[in-house]
Parts: C-alpha cells; structure tokens; sequence
C-alpha cells in the first residue's frame, strides 16, 4: 500500500548537506575555547601559552578565506569543502595522537583554521547556491548563517560537556568532532554540484577597486567598527570566564563552554537585527553594535572587579549582541560600497579586520602584568568610544 501525500516521508533537502559541513566547520573551529580551560587549570598551561594557541587559528584562517572562494571556482564546491572536512578531522585528531603537547594543539589550530577558512568560503557559496536552485535564493545567506553559527555555538557547548563530565577531557571532545566531520564528509557524497568548475583555470581573487577600499564610508565607517566584532565575542568567551574560575569550582570547561555558546547564539539572533536596523546615510547598525560591544566591556570589567558570574553572563549578552550587529552591519556595508568584480577581495579586507579581533586575549594575557584586567577592559571601551566616535562623525557625510 502507497503512503498517501500526507503521509509519505519528505525527501532530505538539497541544502542540508552542505549545511552539515558549514556545522561541523564551526564546531571544530570553537571547540577548543572549553579545552582551553582543561589545558590552563589541570595541565597548568600558563595564561599566555594559552593565548598563543587560541590566536594559533588566526594564520590559517585568513588564507583559507581568501582561497576558498577562488579554489570552489577552479575545482568545485563539493570538492573543495568535503578536502576541507577532511583537514578538519585530522585537525582535531593531531593533538590526540600526540599527547596534547602545546606544538601538536598549535599545530592542529593552525590546521583548523586552514579547514574552516575552505570549508566557510566555498560552503557558503554552495549552500547559497543550492538554495537558489530550489527557488530559495534568499534563504542561502541566512541558512549558511543558522549552520555556521549552531556549529560554533554547538562545539564550545559540546566540548564543555564533554570535557566536564567524561574522561580524557582534552582527548574525547576532539574525538568526537572528528567523527562528525567525517559524519558530514559521508553526507556530501551524494550532495549535488553546483559547479563543476573550470579546468586548468588559474585562481582569480578578483581586483581591488581604489574608489571601495579608499571611499570614506570604508575607511572612517567599517574599517573602525570591524575589530570590535571578534573582540566583543572573544573577549565574552575566551577573556572573562577565566577570571571568574575560582567562582565555579571544578566546571570550568563547562562555564567556558556555555559563556561561548550563549554569545554566539545572541550573535546570531541580532544579525537579522542590523539588516532592520541598517541605512546608508546614518549607519545606525553599526553606531548600535558599537554602542552594545562598549556597554558589554564595562560589564565585564565590572565582572573581573567583583569576580561575578552573574555579570560575566551579562556581558556575554551585551557582546553577542555587539558582535552579531557589527559583524552584520559590516557586510551590508560592503554590499553597498564593492561592485562585483571586487567584492571578493573588499569583503576579505573586511574579514581580515574583523578576525583581528581574535588577537584581544593575546594582547590582554601579554598586558596583564602590568594592569589588572578591570583597567584593561575599562581602556578597551575607552577606545571603543572612540572609534564609535570617528564612525558616528563621518557616517552621515559620506554616503556609498
């Protein structure tokens, strides 16, 4: 007997796979702010090694980046994103192999970055492209958002709770994102190819345009807000739960693990906030993520100055917030500003600026011998107020 319509079971849609690689990309680029924690209080990392081994991401990234998108145009999307799942699984399997010694975490983050740079460029475009296919071509961009972002919400939570409640807190989790990995590597075997791409064609990064990157707007209005949308979301995870430790005795990893998660998950909820929000001549997204990363950095000195986990919860808000409208407000801008032809290579201008905001923590561990944290990030919003400043006084005269 023939199930009814009603009844038949709804086919898998086209998308989902390449969402699943954007997901398991995420996951293993976050996974290690928890482990972080297992390495800094049981294995006795010093605070700075720690800060070096987060930032160790930061080098693989922007290459990744900036060649995926090109790299899914040579070889092909599915390609280049199931080689990516592929690093990322030995990227997280590298350290295990070798005992979890601080050159082998490096050199694993070093990988993962490479892996999620890859896996983000291309996987976006192909999860974008799929959807259009199906007559959703305005779905593209916020699902790719909604898998990237459950990802890295999902892995620091994941790895939390893994690292508190099982053993081999430092081996497991990673482990366990291999396996996911692969688990998505096995999806997108079957997952349809939007482009075959061009053999034997050579990598086009596509050009700069000198109206784009030199135009007021990008030098006086984006440029000065992009820092803030990875220092408000590493400073909430990476930079506050270590100073409150001592308040959750023995569930460290998993405090890290839910500060991490829940500043992501406001990220991505205020994202679709900048586009309302969003206007050409004021830059009123913008002027509000800047407004919302100050705020969460006086909350958190105020959290270091009490030892307050209540307040650390406060200020991952406030930064979620901060860092999903900035980062937000930011791609619209360049939407605006970049014709197509040097799109590619303005937005990875962008991303660059905006991804050295993973550089906060090194710089407050180096720093943090000669001032105590709550000064540290009182002098971040200080200068914060500043480039909220330079970008309220040029937004309104230099339309794109």
């Amino acid at each position: 007997m023939e199930a009814s319509p009603a009844t038949a079971p709804r086919a898998v849609p086209r998308w989902l796979p390449a969402g699943a690689a954007l997901a398991a990309a995420g996951w293993g680029a976050n996974q290690f702010t928890p482990l972080a924690a297992v390495h800094r209080t049981q294995e006795q990392w010093h605070p700075v090694l720690v800060a070096v081994l987060f930032t160790a991401y930061l080098p693989g990234l922007l290459p990744g980046l900036l060649l995926g998108g090109p790299a899914a145009d040579r070889f092909g999307r599915r390609r280049v994103v199931r080689a990516a799942l592929l690093l990322s699984a030995a990227a997280s399997a590298l350290p295990t192999a070798a005992a979890s010694s601080p050159a082998a975490v490096c050199a694993g983050r070093l990988a993962t970055g490479v892996a999620a740079g890859f896996a983000l460029s291309a996987g976006t475009r192909w999860l974008r492209e799929l959807c259009a296919a199906a007559g959703r071509s305005g779905a593209g961009e916020r699902r790719a958002a909604c898998a990237t972002g459950a990802g890295l919400a999902g892995g620091a939570l994941a790895a939390g709770m893994l690292a508190e409640w099982l053993p081999a807190p430092t081996v497991l989790p990673r482990l366990v994102h291999a396996a996911l990995a692969l688990l998505a590597l096995a999806a997108t075997t079957c997952a349809p190819e939007t482009t075959g791409g061009t053999a034997g064609a050579p990598l086009r990064l596509g050009g700069w345009c000198r109206r784009t990157v030199g135009h007021p707007r990008f030098v006086w209005v984006v440029l000065p807000a992009s820092p803030a949308v990875f220092g408000a979301a590493t400073v909430a995870y990476v930079v506050l739960p270590p100073l409150v430790a001592d308040e959750v005795p023995g569930y460290a990893p998993l405090f890290s693990g839910v500060v991490a998660a829940l500043t992501l998950s406001v990220g991505v909820v205020a994202q679709p906030l900048a586009v309302r929000l969003h206007h050409a001549r004021t830059a009123r997204a913008t002027l509000a993520g800047m407004v919302t990363v100050v705020g969460g950095l006086l909350v958190g000195a105020l959290a270091a100055y009490g030892d307050s986990v209540a307040l650390v919860l406060v200020a991952a808000v406030l930064l979620g917030a901060g860092y999903g409208l900035t980062l937000g407000s930011g791609l619209l801008e360049i939407a605006r500003l970049a014709p197509p032809s040097a799109l590619p290579s303005t937005a990875f201008l962008h991303q660059g600026a905006a991804y050295s905001g993973f550089l906060t923590p090194l710089l407050l561990a180096v720093t943090a011998g000669a001032a105590p944290y709550p000064a540290l990030l009182t002098g971040m919003a200080v200068v914060g107020l500043l480039c909220l400043w330079v970008t309220a006084r040029f937004s309104r005269g230099n339309p794109p």
